[in-house]
């Protein structure tokens, strides 16, 4: 007789291999990072690890998949909220918040090291896609109801606000003395002048 599976035990336990192995990306980077390295930080053995993961690439995007359909997920949670502008802040904190892991600068770095290859390329688009069009009809909506500037499009300021984030992430990675922890208020700051709130909520 066939073996039945758990279902939630075998989410928890991929889980598990995804949170040890972003805690060693992060530590020694992607090339680095052995198969072995990463079923010692999980305690697993080698066919297990294998069972879940083919390859070791697969194993960072399904990190970056992750990433991404938590994205949705908050973005779906705000259904029903009235205050747009209140919901483009919010995600900008809970970004900031996010990169307060001491993982998320190595992460960034090893990830750097092989966003060519195709792979990993199509998960870091969806995942700039999941949080573009997350934050489009909430920027969209702050505008037409004049909670930011009026001189752009929508788009521009969506774009403007990407560039923020993105090089929030890139200047943690980059320079260990920036810290999230200290520069999350700077982030929702410059975000409010480069949007012209006026009346930002609190």
């Amino acid at each position: 007789m066939a073996r039945t599976v758990d279902p939630e035990r075998h989410r928890e336990r991929r889980l598990a291999i995804i949170d040890a192995a972003l805690t060693c990306f992060a530590r020694a980077g992607f090339e680095r990072t052995t198969t072995a390295a990463i079923c010692r930080a999980a305690g697993i053995g080698s066919g297990t690890f294998f069972h879940y993961f083919p390859t070791k690439l697969d194993l960072l995007t399904a990190i970056i998949d992750l990433g991404t359909a938590e994205t949705r997920e908050w973005f779906a949670a705000q259904s029903g909220r009235d205050d747009a502008l209140a919901v483009v802040l919010d995600y900008v904190d809970h970004a900031a918040d996010e990169a307060r892991d001491d993982r998320v600068a190595g992460f960034v770095l090893a990830v750097g090291g092989v966003m060519t290859v195709p792979e990993v390329a199509t998960v870091l688009e969806a995942d700039e896609r999941a949080i573009h069009d997350g934050l489009l009809p909430w920027v969209e909506a702050a505008r037409t109801a004049g909670q930011i500037r009026q001189d752009w499009p929508t788009e521009q300021s969506l774009q403007w606000l990407l560039l923020l984030l993105n090089g929030f992430l890139e200047r943690i990675a980059a320079t260990p003395a920036f810290s999230a922890r200290e520069q999350s208020a700077a982030l929702r700051e410059t975000t409010e002048r480069v949007l012209g709130v006026r009346n930002p909520p609190r």
